[in-house]
């Protein structure tokens, strides 16, 4: 068992045994805390499930004699100025559902898996070629897998849950929702518009103040 060793070896001056060691776990939502103390307790001892939130407050768990872990609520940023770091969180589970529409989070997933993933696509929902558009793609899933209301319609909502669950499971594969470069672009773009607001903040207080 590494982790109690590895916790002393981060605090080399309290290298008395007896004494115990508290160390706490977080994360933003959803990303499988719980689930970390619940394997290292050996046992079902915080509460776990496959949405945000379900962590209500801090709660001590011993995980041996000498080490405690604390299991924290998960945090997110206050402001999320970036709208596709929003997007991902929502893939994600990250945030709650009902932070972002159903369909608009299951279509960026599904322009990003056309663009970045397309083999997984083809690979889980055996659909070739590929359509070219996520809006395209949603509809071509929502067919293989029966989402479909009165009149052969496609049922949209169905669908866009379909795609976001089962990227959530696993079920498309390992994959990465975000790189270094695409981030950075990201955030240059966020930079941009952080600026123009500014410059437009300060031309209202330069006519207020005339």
């Amino acid at each position: 068992f590494e982790l109690p060793a590895l916790c002393r070896s981060l605090v080399p001056k309290r290298n008395n045994r007896s004494s115990m060691i508290y160390a706490m776990i977080a994360g933003i939502p959803n990303v499988g805390k719980s689930t970390l103390i619940n394997k290292l307790a050996g046992r079902s001892v915080a509460k776990t499930g496959n949405e945000a939130a379900l962590t209500r407050m801090q709660q001590r768990i011993e995980i041996s004699s000498d080490l405690t872990l604390i299991d924290t609520p998960g945090m997110l940023w206050g402001n999320i100025e970036n709208e596709a770091s929003g997007y991902r969180l929502a893939a994600t589970g990250a945030i709650r559902d009902t932070a972002l529409e159903l369909q608009e989070v299951a279509s960026f997933i599904a322009e990003f898996l056309i663009e970045v993933y397309p083999e997984s696509l083809v690979r889980r929902y055996d659909i070739e070629p590929l359509p070219r558009t996520e809006i395209d793609l949603l509809e071509a899933i929502a067919r293989k897998r029966g989402c479909i209301v009165s009149g052969g319609r496609v049922d949209l909502e169905k669908v866009s849950r379909l795609l976001i669950n089962e990227l959530r499971a696993g079920e498309l594969g390992g994959l990465c929702l975000e790189t270094p470069d695409a981030f950075a672009a990201e955030w240059a773009q966020v930079e941009v518009i952080r600026a123009q607001k500014a410059a437009k903040k300060e031309a209202r207080k330069a006519m207020r103040d005339k």
